[in-house]
């Protein structure tokens, strides 16, 4: 099992990739990492905060694993197509969309230390704004 760490201020996660259910999106994730961006809550979704990812988008990342609901702790990949390539981690309830309707992205990783302060994170995202976010591989 593949354990990734999450820091985001004084908060920090670990999570296990989903490399049974998800193999090709795993692969290419890890490919992606360490990510160091901003995590910014969610418009359209409910309790989530996102990766914007505009243009970008990775060879060989398709459709896989993928739902419109993640559940408290999912992370999920959105490939691009309709809207723009981007990340969202569920915090409570989701319903993954964007102004162009509902979207569906590959369910990556979940979050498996740390699930009590997602809440507290998502709050401070959602009424302070944008927080600085380094997700990387976890050393065992």
């Amino acid at each position: 099992m593949t354990k990734v760490m999450l820091t985001c201020g004084d908060y920090q996660f670990f999570a296990r990739l989903e490399e049974e259910k998800a193999p090709r999106t795993c692969a290419i994730f890890k490919k992606m990492l360490p990510i160091e961006d901003r995590l910014i809550h969610v418009r359209w979704s409910g309790e989530g905060m996102w990766i914007p990812m505009g243009d970008t988008r990775w060879e060989g990342l398709d459709f896989e694993n993928h739902t419109s609901y993640p559940s408290k702790g999912e992370l999920l990949i959105y490939p691009g197509g309709i809207s723009e390539m981007e990340m969202i981690l569920a915090y409570g309830g989701v319903s993954f969309a964007s102004k162009v309707g509902q979207l569906a992205g590959n369910h990556v990783l979940t979050i498996t230390e740390g699930l009590d302060q997602l809440y507290e994170l998502g709050r401070k995202t959602l009424y302070e704004g944008a927080q600085n976010i380094r997700i990387e591989l976890a050393e065992d």
